[in-house]
């Protein structure tokens, strides 16, 4: 311990780097564990899709959900997701996994949708770019 402080004392600028790199790290990891939406690789949402009949949102425009989206996924823009939550009752019993571009925008709506009282809201990790990175299926129009 006293190495630490010692370190701290000649190396004013790397000891803070240090603790606001140890702060950042924090932040995120609280995060994490508040937003309470869990993030699915393509492998895990494919399974779940399979096996549990998940609801995949695909929070793209339009025109995106039109050139490729997941097999059975309903398209709700990530601006209208607050707007569309009555539409989304009818799948509240079963798991829901966000979509986006790259995966930042569906952490967002889950955490909006877990706010309604959705409890079994996920996200894809990476987004649409991950799953398609993954060669999985895609419908067009």
């Amino acid at each position: 311990m006293q190495q630490l402080f010692e370190f701290f004392g000649n190396h004013p600028f790397l000891g803070s780097a240090w603790l606001a790199f140890a702060l950042l790290l924090l932040i995120s990891i609280i995060k994490t564990l508040t937003s309470g939406s869990k993030s699915l690789t393509p492998l895990l949402a494919t399974q779940m899709i399979n096996k549990e009949n998940a609801q995949v949102v695909d929070l793209r425009s339009v025109a995106d959900f039109n050139k490729g989206h997941i097999h059975g996924s309903v398209n709700i823009p990530f601006t209208k997701v607050k707007d569309s939550v009555k539409d989304l009752e009818k799948y509240k019993q079963v798991p829901i996994i966000m979509v986006c571009n790259t995966g930042i925008q569906s952490g967002s709506a889950a955490i909006t949708l877990r706010k309604f009282g959705f409890n079994q809201v996920h996200k894809l990790k990476g987004g649409i770019q991950s799953w398609s990175g993954d060669n999985l299926p895609l419908v067009k129009g």
